[in-house]
């Protein structure tokens, strides 16, 4: 057993997960513990960051017994996790951001859309900071929460004394560091990271969060991803069953450690790498796009500079609800049920059965937007709502498998949406990259290659997000000079996969009136008012 092991945790919507690994890249044991989440109604959702902790601790744990590692062997750890908000008083204790005010829930999760109103008055300043959000504010971003927090819960913003994206959360539970990455400052905190002075004071002002830095104890300047924070403190390498002689990386949001796993192998050809897009792709979907210079795109968050390479900038589009969607279809129909993994699978088999008779023109009256949760790129309206056209009095169970079809077509569609918008902006991206739970759907992967015309590439790496943060943890431990020469060293092979030509008519017919109902519905919220 080698002696310079790396941990990687990655903290998704639902669950936490660890992987020890090689400085090689390879992945000797993966394991994974749920996380709790409190749902009051559609647009509130909240975590509890010591069960999160402590799902960390577990995962961690699962993942070494099954490597065979010993705690001394292990030399570096990072954290990615999703951009949920962490609060907490000064002496490290949970702040509630709930209505129910129970203490436990400290995190607003990313995916909560209570801070809609907060959102759009940030658009309505026009303020620089928005040409480096995609011109629109989301509510899935901190400030919008931070508003709304001391807006309506006045209590617990007097009481914060620290606050965090959930990554920068669990970096100082393990070091006690107060240092924040490049990647969630500048993605979520309107942080500019291409500035001397990164903060924006007058917008902060703005906003009604002139005290932002003080109260939420943030730093002047960034930590750029990889960076050294320091060993684990007794008590973090006790419950984590590490030594203090583990270094720890300054990390990222999850997704982009995703992007880092399968775009790091091209941090050496910046020219280049704006022909290849990261789409990772679970309960949402996210996007990435790499270039050498900014390329601001209305919609498409970002530009974002060092929030994945240092010295790259990053454009982030996304779907807000992917996955999720799939699932609550099959809740939603009649002839659905438990969205379980048997039961995608028995749908999908299905699928495969009636395309034999009816081929890509399955269900072909049957056409979905997909923006049950709004839409975040390129629309950059969270307002967005799914439409559903051509709909029938069928309720057996080959409906349902006939709207399943249609919404996954959607949901490839909406990446194209996404891709073509980029191109106009100096993008030439004609290969995607996929990672995340969407490379068990054979549906989405041949749709992700033939509704969009790319060629798709899936990494051999089991978990490319575990991948992308052992690249941190081992540069942070100075296994490799700088993360650039990590993620060249680390890199796995790739398999590759064509379009189909002969799908593309069929499949640029459904993106003129996939194109269609969005005028159409926007028209219609116009008349709405």
């Amino acid at each position: 057993m080698t002696k310079s092991l790396l941990v990687a945790v990655d903290v998704g919507t639902g669950s936490a997960r660890a992987g020890v690994l090689t400085p090689q890249g390879l992945l000797l044991g993966r394991a994974e513990h749920p996380i709790a989440m409190q749902r009051s109604d559609a647009n509130y959702a909240e975590h509890d960051s010591e069960q999160i902790w402590a799902a960390v601790c577990q995962a961690i744990s699962g993942a070494m017994a099954l490597a065979g590692a010993r705690p001394e062997d292990v030399v570096g750890l990072s954290f990615d996790a999703t951009c949920s908000l962490v609060v907490r008083d000064a002496q490290g204790v949970p702040v509630t951001v709930s209505t129910a005010g129970q203490d436990r829930w400290d995190t607003i999760v990313w995916l909560d859309h209570r801070a809609l109103a907060e959102a759009d008055e940030c658009t309505r300043t026009g303020h620089l900071v928005l040409d480096y959000a995609g011109g629109v504010m989301s509510p899935e971003m901190e400030v919008p929460k931070l508003m709304w927090l001391k807006r309506n819960l006045p209590q617990s913003w007097s009481r914060a004394a620290m606050m965090f994206d959930l990554a920068d959360f669990l970096s100082w539970k393990a070091t006690g560091s107060l240092a924040r990455s490049q990647s969630t400052l500048t993605c979520k905190w309107t942080y500019l990271g291409h500035l001397q002075s990164g903060w924006q004071a007058d917008f902060l002002s703005r906003v009604g969060l002139d005290d932002l830095i003080e109260k939420a104890a943030l730093p002047e300047q960034a930590s750029p991803i990889g960076t050294d924070l320091g060993p684990l403190t007794e008590q973090a390498a006790a419950e984590l069953g590490l030594t203090t002689a583990c270094r720890v990386g300054a990390g990222l949001i999850d997704a982009h450690a995703g992007a880092l796993g399968v775009l790091g192998a091209f941090a050496s050809d910046v020219d280049t790498i704006d022909r290849h897009l990261a789409l990772i792709a679970g309960t949402s979907s996210c996007v990435m796009a790499l270039s050498a210079e900014a390329r601001p795109t209305t919609g498409v968050w970002g530009p974002y500079f060092g929030a994945v390479l240092p010295g790259v900038w990053l454009n982030e589009g996304g779907q807000s609800a992917t996955g999720a969607l799939l699932d609550h279809i099959i809740r939603w129909h009649g002839a659905g049920g438990e969205p379980n993994a048997q039961t995608h699978a028995a749908i999908i088999e299905r699928i495969m059965v009636l395309r034999e008779r009816d081929g890509l023109a399955l269900a072909g009256r049957l056409h979905v937007l997909p923006d049950f949760h709004g839409n975040r790129s390129p629309l950059g309206d969270p307002f967005a709502r799914g439409v559903i056209s051509g709909l029938t009095l069928d309720s057996d169970f080959d409906s349902l498998c006939a709207l399943y079809w249609r919404t996954c077509v959607s949901i490839a569609l909406g990446v194209r949406h996404v891709l073509e918008t980029l191109n106009t902006r100096g993008y030439a991206i004609d290969t995607l990259h996929v990672t995340g739970g969407h490379l068990k759907n054979p549906l989405l992967m041949e749709l992700y290659a033939d509704a969009t015309g790319c060629t798709v590439v899936e990494t051999s790496a089991k978990d490319a997000t575990l991948l992308g943060m052992a690249m941190v943890a081992a540069t942070a431990a100075g296994l490799y000079p700088s993360l650039d020469a990590a993620c060249a060293a680390m890199h796995q092979p790739v398999t590759s996969k064509p379009c189909n030509s002969a799908a593309q008519p069929q499949f640029d017919k459904d993106y003129k009136i996939f194109l269609e109902m969005i005028r159409q519905r926007q028209a219609i919220d116009a008349m709405i008012g």
